[in-house]
């Protein structure tokens, strides 16, 4: 009941904050409003209608917490299709059917579908919407209305467009084109300027203000018609009372026919495509660092979707950019969504009129900037930076889906993602034996309470992805969890970019997550993001080190410059005489972090247990002490059931009579008896009861020391060391 309580006085607290960030978000949401539903051919206050349901709707029943709804980018070119082929009408019974299947997945918590696509045909296929939008309106933008077939013909006809515009003789285009460009000119350099008070409206809401300004300076102060072509202002924008009563036709008679639900499954897939990728970005932007439930918020953006259909708007899906203003004016609850909904309301019944005044060319340089930044050529860059093979990727995608359309576009994605990973492989089974296998175990380790260990066997890639998020989404983000690929043969880059989200989320709420076993993975390129493939055992690592890998040489450097040795090494007689190895096959280190006379060794380790059949290959990191002393041969674990049972194998634990409290917790095993009791005195056994647990052997002139037989995290690294160095100057 308290913590209820206490929700609610928040909540109330925050109302002001939120009050304010809907605000904001309005003042980008009526222009885009317009923009995005004159750019798909629909009546401008369908994009105003779409964000007014949504907002209500959303931030009543969804489940996210600081994200706005309303019409979104990516479906301009679906809809614009859809209105063509169908017209207005039955526009409006595929958005309303797509809302419908929306909700569905929701239902059926499928929310986990936008997993199954490959990072880079995602890019691909944002890309080719961002060069759908510019295509089409650049040349409203420049006053120049042209139809043709496809958008590369549009995109073909930009330096014609620019070229006509130069040479306008007509006065009325071309101060339509003039404020086309200083609209775009406004909104390519608005944000580089840093005034915190010009910064209070966004730069789209600029551009609304002053085009109302210039046309009542025209009509009250000059007593000139504007002089703008009466062709390029916006029309057709009803009173709020019209809105009301007249509700739109709908007509569902052609949903027995293929371009229906053709539409109508592009619709479903790029609005859920949108949302969920919307979500997932907003929520690492959230200073609350919440989670949102994806599911709900599928049900709820469908629900929404029906009810602006009905009403005559647009598809409704989760947006990223209102959302991150959102965000950045001191958004933290659903309330800022409901807000921007209801400022839209006020514009509408107050301001409708005035919005007539704002020319068609300013709404398209909106447009015409959000088209670029989903298409810069930055992406194609980073693209690169990452793989080759994601660059044919992202191409594929986007040349398909300005040719053919979206759902062929980012279905061409995912085969030609596949049949790339089978040729980097040069293998089909990897991927045809494993895929349906159960391939990551994990389990919280024992003794720590928030520690989680997670392996990943076979392959990981965007086809199974799902099974290690749902691992990862099942623990709470202040935990430690260590992610172990070395028995995994292959690693694509969407598993590591989300890798690298998951890593910053737990980071900033107080956990930990590491991941380890990529030392043995090739990649063609220096990007974190790059995929991995396992090499063969033979090889030598050629390529760039892992982020794990850079830690640890930075962490040698910082602990007493101790250097880093990535290349494995085959001479491991300095742990021969170890008892830990007397029934193991060593095959090499690697990863060597110390110093030439080496009295500090840290370093991964490959090992073997049993043969054919029953050979295990192990990897684990461990720390190599020499010391300046003789001391005795002995072997110390912490007390467990297993080094009970050992005491009927005929195994003596050695009672330190001295410290009961020591011989309760640690099992100590040697040979020489009386000289191991006189070595752990007080002052020794004190250090090991006041550290953390490891296994501590002895061989006589040096120790080896590791955790848990596995590869360590660089958090774990780090203690590792720290607890050698402390031991190594008590012993000395």
């Amino acid at each position: 009941m308290s913590t209820k309580k206490n929700n609610n006085v928040s909540f109330f607290k925050a109302l002001p904050k939120n009050i304010f960030s809907g605000f904001v978000v309005s003042l980008i949401a009526l222009p885009l409003g317009l923009g995005l539903a004159m750019a798909s051919d629909a009546p401008p206050i369908a994009g105003i209608i779409a964000a007014v349901v949504g907002g209500i709707t959303v931030s009543i029943l969804g489940g996210s917490h600081v994200t706005i709804s309303g019409p979104g980018n990516g479906l301009v070119g679906v809809l614009l299709v859809t209105i063509t082929t169908l017209g207005i009408e039955s526009a409006y019974a595929a958005i309303i059917c797509s809302g419908a299947l929306l909700s569905i997945l929701g239902f059926l918590r499928l929310g986990k579908l936008a997993d199954f696509f490959p990072s880079s045909a995602i890019q691909g296929m944002l890309a080719a919407i961002g060069l759908i939008i510019l295509g089409k309106q650049f040349h409203i933008m420049l006053a120049h209305k042209i139809k043709r077939e496809d958008t590369i013909d549009y995109l073909l006809e930009i330096p014609f467009t620019i070229r006509d515009a130069i040479y306008y003789t007509n006065e009325g285009l071309i101060y339509a084109a003039i404020v086309g460009v200083l609209s775009f000119a406004i909104m390519m350099f608005y944000s580089k300027l840093r005034n915190k008070y010009l910064q209070l409206i966004p730069a789209p809401m600029w551009i609304v203000i002053i085009s109302i300004a210039i046309s009542y300076y025209f009509e009250l102060i000059a007593l000139k018609k504007n002089p703008i072509s009466s062709q390029y202002m916006i029309s057709g924008i009803p009173e709020f009372s019209e809105i009301i009563n007249q509700l739109p036709t709908i007509n569902f008679s052609k949903t027995g026919t293929f371009p229906f639900w053709t539409s109508v499954l592009a619709l479903t897939l790029i609005a859920s495509i949108e949302s969920l990728l919307s979500i997932k970005a907003v929520d690492k932007l959230d200073p609350d660092k919440r989670r949102s439930n994806v599911n709900r918020d599928l049900k709820a953006l469908g629900l929404a979707t029906i009810g602006s259909g009905f009403l005559g708007g647009l598809n409704v899906v989760t947006v990223i950019a209102r959302s991150s203003v959102n965000v950045n004016n001191g958004g933290s609850n659903r309330s800022a969504n409901f807000f921007h909904a209801t400022f839209l309301v006020i514009f509408i019944v107050l301001f409708s009129s005035q919005l007539t005044r704002i020319p068609l060319p300013a709404l398209m340089a909106i447009l015409v900037y959000t088209g670029y930044k989903l298409a810069s050529p930055l992406t194609i860059r980073n693209i690169f930076s990452i793989g080759k093979e994601q660059l044919v990727i992202f191409f594929v995608t986007l040349i398909v889906t300005l040719k053919v359309g979206l759902i062929t576009g980012i279905a061409s994605g995912v085969i030609i993602t596949f049949i790339i990973h089978i040729i980097i492989n040069n293998s089909f089974s990897i991927f045809f034996r494993n895929v349906l296998k159960p391939n990551v175990l994990m389990y919280a380790e024992e003794g720590a309470q928030n520690d989680y260990y997670i392996s990943v066997k076979h392959f990981c890639s965007f086809l199974n992805f799902y099974k290690l998020k749902d691992k990862l989404d099942a623990i709470s983000e202040d935990n430690d969890v260590i992610i172990d690929f070395s028995l995994c043969e292959f690693v694509d880059h969407t598993v590591m970019e989300s890798l690298n989200s998951y890593r910053e989320l737990f980071s900033k709420r107080g956990g930990h997550l590491d991941v380890v076993g990529l030392e043995m993975h090739d990649t063609d390129s220096k990007h974190p993001f790059a995929l991995r493939r396992l090499l063969p055992v033979p090889n030598i690592i050629k390529n760039n080190l892992t982020k794990r890998q850079k830690n640890m040489a930075v962490l040698g450097k910082s602990f007493h410059n101790l250097n880093y040795n990535s290349k494995k090494q085959k001479d491991t007689h300095f742990l021969n005489n170890y008892l830990f190895f007397k029934t193991k096959k060593i095959n090499y280190i690697y990863n060597q972090v110390s110093n030439k006379e080496k009295p500090l060794n840290l370093f991964d380790i490959e090992f073997s247990e049993g043969e054919f059949i029953a050979k295990e290959v192990i990897r684990s990191t461990m720390l190599h002490i020499k010391l300046d002393k003789k001391i005795p041969e002995f072997t110390l674990d912490r007390e467990g059931f297993l080094e009970k049972v050992y005491a009927f194998a005929g195994f003596k634990d050695i009672i330190i009579q001295e410290d009961n409290d020591f011989s309760k917790h640690f099992y100590l095993l040697g040979e020489d008896e009386e000289k191991i009791k006189v070595f752990f005195n007080k002052e020794i056994t004190q250090f090991f009861e006041s550290n953390p647990y490891y296994h501590v052997e002895s061989n006589g002139h040096s120790l080896l020391i590791f955790g848990k037989e596995r590869l360590a995290s660089i958090k774990e690294i780090k203690a590792l060391l720290d607890f050698g160095k402390r031991l190594q100057m008590v012993l000395n």
